[in-house]
């Protein structure tokens, strides 16, 4: 399938994997980017010198186009630029901020801009800012959320028609029943979170995919609005900051009950029931931990198959 984005990141198949903290190490963004997709580093969770190293992985084991995931709110966020620039990235995608200060360094070193919004007025500042497509994520995303609540169903058009920009769907995109959705909705790409946290490459803890692939339908909610809206699973943690929150506590409160490194403790350590265990609404639809390859085989045909039953509707 071509389509703008496969064309601007020179990739075969419109399919991007989120740079999600603790699980998108090299081992998973090289392989979807062999998968034919473009794979992405989560250099939320990195240390510059540990960036380094899985930067320096993909140039060996990568063979195609690989990107970065940098939130913008990075604490040595210039030498992490520097870092991307020297080390040969393509891509970066950024959020968590406002993409217009750092775009035109990327673009001067020859590499393409990506930015994650949460709604069309923010893509609309991301198009004013020169980036080169713009990712629609909605709020099934797990993980970091906009404060707007947009379903991507609600979102991809309303970001279509505001911008003229290569667009990417993301937020609940577990099945190719789902990118068929987004492309009819014009979205031209889609950026897949949950299925591939819980992937054989991913660097997520095993204790934190299995207790993941057992999770129904309504496992996960919205958290931590007065701080920055999170959605997690509803493990002891959550119940004890949804308590709070509905006790009208201050967001200092609220950081001292999740405590240091809280994604950390659930998706990397594998405790499930004293971390945040980020993840998205689509999980449920995730019941076994498949390698890269079979997930974009499965994506494949199933987008085919819904294509082919929604012509003969015709």
């Amino acid at each position: 399938m071509e389509t703008r984005i496969t064309k601007l990141f020179g990739i075969t198949k419109p399919i991007i994997s989120g740079g999600m903290v603790w699980c998108s190490g090299w081992r998973l963004a090289s392989a979807v980017t062999n998968a034919g997709g473009l794979g992405l580093l989560g250099a939320g969770s990195m240390h510059p010198d540990t960036l380094a190293h899985h930067i320096d992985r993909m140039n060996e084991h990568a063979h195609g186009t690989w990107g970065v995931n940098l939130p913008l709110m990075y604490p040595e966020i210039d030498a992490v630029i520097d870092l991307i620039i020297e080390r040969g990235a393509k891509v970066v995608f950024t959020s968590a901020g406002s993409p217009k200060k750092y775009t035109a360094r990327f673009q001067a070193a020859g590499i393409k801009v990506a930015h994650v919004v949460s709604s069309s007025r923010f893509a609309v500042k991301c198009e004013e800012a020169g980036v080169d497509a713009v990712v629609a994520e909605g709020f099934e995303a797990g993980g970091h959320n906009g404060r707007e609540e947009l379903t991507t169903m609600s979102l991809i058009p309303q970001v279509r028609r505001a911008t003229s920009l290569p667009l990417i769907a993301a937020g609940g995109i577990g099945s190719g029943e789902a990118m068929l959705a987004s492309m009819a909705l014009g979205a031209e790409g889609v950026q897949i979170g949950t299925l591939f946290a819980l992937s054989a490459e991913s660097s997520a803890h095993a204790s934190f995919k299995e207790y993941c692939i057992s999770l129904p339908e309504d496992a996960t909610m919205l958290a931590l609005k007065s701080i920055s809206p999170t959605r997690l699973a509803r493990n002891p943690l959550f119940n004890r900051l949804a308590e709070a929150e509905a006790r009208g506590e201050s967001a200092d409160v609220l950081r001292e009950i999740l405590g240091q490194k809280a994604a950390k403790r659930a998706i990397f350590e594998g405790d499930v029931e004293n971390g945040e265990v980020e993840i998205g609404q689509v999980v449920a639809q995730v019941k076994r931990i498949d390698s890269v390859a079979d997930i974009f085989k499965r994506l494949e045909s199933e987008y085919l198959s819904a294509l082919q039953r929604i012509q003969s509707l015709g």
